[in-house]
């Protein structure tokens, strides 16, 4: 882990300052790190939180410029922190990208068309494909 922490910080150190910051609401502490290793690289600032009460809570302290969420998750699932957000009026214009395992076309359909969530993106996924859906939710170039 010490070499990723490395990798981050140089990252950092050569990264423009976009002064945006992503919450990445997921279970697993190794995909938190995987996500601010590549949009540290652009120059955002990742706040990791893990599970869905403290998403929650770490979306409500900070309110972020964009949240990447997690559906499955044993405290509080995705949608419940998304219904949450949606219900706050000091949060609900904050975009959502849900980041997931949940592949299936009808998750998707439902994400984006039914709880209109901003994106959608499967795991696995290739750090392209997570810069590319976060400069289309946020509107800037991150090519």
């Amino acid at each position: 882990m010490a070499d990723t922490e490395k990798a981050v910080s140089e990252a950092h150190e050569s990264a423009p300052d976009l002064g945006k910051t992503v919450v990445c609401i997921e279970d697993e502490p190794e995909m938190i790190a995987l996500v601010r290793l590549i949009l540290g690289r652009k120059g955002f600032k990742l706040v990791g939180a893990v599970g869905g009460r403290e998403g929650l809570e770490t979306v409500q302290q900070i309110k972020p410029d964009l949240v990447l969420l997690d559906l499955m998750m044993p405290d509080m699932d995705g949608w419940e922190v998304y219904q949450q957000m949606k219900a706050d009026d000091e949060l609900r214009d904050i975009p959502v990208i849900v980041v997931t395992a949940k592949a299936q076309s009808i998750d998707k359909v439902l994400g984006l068309h039914i709880a209109k969530v901003d994106d959608y993106v499967t795991k696995p996924f290739g750090p392209q494909e997570l810069l590319e859906s976060v400069g289309r939710v946020l509107g800037i170039d991150l090519g």
